[in-house]
């Protein structure tokens, strides 16, 4: 289908609406961080309905977000700033890290295209167009020395507005990325008009985490950033949101924790199970084929002492479950959910810690041809990230939608259903062929509502 063209109304940049002597400081990176160089930047928003209220004005809608993003800002400072880089010589090396110097703050977008939200929300796959309402399209998280940190663009639809957010993967994990949108979202609700620090209930703690006697700029050892950087190709894919209701994921649970004479086995690793599975069947791979099921995992509270939740960058890691294709198919759902069990229940202190101590004796980045192997599923994001409570006076969201970074075939993306209670979404990208076998596996469309 061709769409019409977004428009860019205008463009401006955001700065913090008061710069802290903390502010103004460099701000060094983690291994965590610094790994996630040539991945895509984080790119998510919300759709929400026009108001119905014959008193709304867009122009004072957006001098609100600009006002509020702006406060926010104070206490996210290093979204407003960019990457800077230092080369050494002996031996030669890179030293990147968040510079607050000189750069002009966040981007700001106003936009529009003539769509509505039914345009958007009733394909069966979610519309390309969609790509569009986020900027910085196929920037990697390096582009960040010339590129904003964070772009925000606000969309207006015929009958509805879209708020993204492109935010940098080495400065923001996904905890991060929302933790700022729900503070944005908090600060644009009191509406306070002041001159005064507007407070958060959730302040960011912004000092980054190295394990301790750990020079904090850590160097990278590449003679030239061909070594490192890496811009993902992908095939073409199709991406469509799958819903499973309370009830659908409730019974599911139930029978994979059954068949393994549990209770331990939670909801999303149940659910990841059955994914892990039915991809792999539509996939038609031979049956001595070895898959894996790859889960992003949390690292805040599995370290010893733990990091508070609030902590700002990335702390997450990925962890996997593996087992031959003809293996997920003789055995049952559950025999599958506890293998990603198993794997949860492992990532802990001491497996993050040699992770980390490995990575500085040999520094690498994330390269998406390397790093994701096509027999696998990746599955990121969380059901239990707060993002239906961001209503910047609009009202609830009707759905959450992402833009064209980190997509490839097997990408699973997990948010939680509109309607709460558990229910759960799934935006999964496949090849063509691999969508349509997925949707006509019975075992799978017999866990989704819609």
């Amino acid at each position: 289908m061709k769409y019409p063209s977004v428009e860019i109304i205008s463009d401006c940049f955001i700065k913090p609406k008061f710069f802290s002597e903390e502010a103004k400081k460099p701000t060094y990176l983690s291994p965590w961080d610094l790994a996630m160089m040539s991945t895509h930047y984080i790119q998510k928003g919300l759709l929400y309905p026009l108001p119905e209220n014959k008193d709304f004005s867009i122009t004072t809608f957006l001098d609100d977000l600009k006002d509020s993003l702006s406060a926010t800002l104070t206490h996210f400072h290093p979204l407003a700033a960019r990457l800077a880089t230092i080369k050494l010589q002996n031996p030669p090396s890179f030293a990147v890290f968040i510079n607050p110097d000189n750069s002009p703050g966040a981007r700001f977008i106003h936009s529009s295209v003539n769509l509505t939200v039914a345009d958007i929300l009733t394909p069966k796959d979610v519309p390309s167009i969609v790509h569009s309402f986020f900027d910085h399209h196929k920037a990697i998280s390096h582009d960040g020395h010339k590129l904003p940190l964070l772009s925000v663009q606000v969309t207006e639809l015929i009958d509805g507005i879209f708020i993204a957010c492109s935010a940098n993967h080495m400065v923001v994990d996904g905890s991060s990325f929302w933790h700022f949108f729900n503070s944005w979202s908090e600060v644009f609700r009191s509406k306070r008009v002041h001159d005064l620090l507007d407070h958060i209930a959730r302040p960011p703690a912004l000092q980054r985490w190295v394990p301790e006697g750990c020079h904090k700029m850590i160097t990278l050892p590449f003679t030239s950033e061909d070594q490192f950087i890496d811009r993902p190709k992908r095939s073409l894919l199709r991406e469509r949101i799958f819903h499973l209701s309370t009830g659908s994921l409730s019974k599911l649970k139930a029978k994979v924790n059954y068949e393994c004479n549990t209770t331990k086995i939670s909801t999303l690793q149940a659910l990841c199970a059955i994914v892990w599975r039915c991809v792999t069947r539509a996939r038609r791979l031979p049956r001595e084929q070895e898959t894996g099921c790859r889960m992003a995992a949390d690292n805040r509270k599995r370290l010893s002492p733990p990091l508070p939740e609030t902590y700002f960058g990335n702390s997450l890691h990925s962890v996997r479950a593996m087992a031959t294709a003809g293996q997920l198919q003789d055995h049952s759902i559950g025999w599958a959910a506890w293998r990603l069990h198993q794997a949860v229940v492992n990532h802990n202190d001491k497996v993050i810690r040699e992770f980390i101590d490995s990575w500085l004796r040999n520094p690498f980045v994330y390269i998406v041809s390397r790093f994701f192997d096509p027999n696998c599923i990746h599955i990121g994001s969380s059901p239990r990230f707060d993002m239906y409570g961001n209503k910047f006076g609009l009202g609830e969201g009707l759905a959450v939608r992402s833009g064209y970074a980190n997509k490839f075939d097997g990408k699973v993306t997990v948010y939680p259903g509109r309607e709460g209670g558990g229910s759960i979404d799934l935006e999964i990208c496949l090849t063509p062929d691999n969508m349509q076998a997925l949707e006509s596996d019975e075992e799978f469309m017999s866990i989704v509502t819609c």
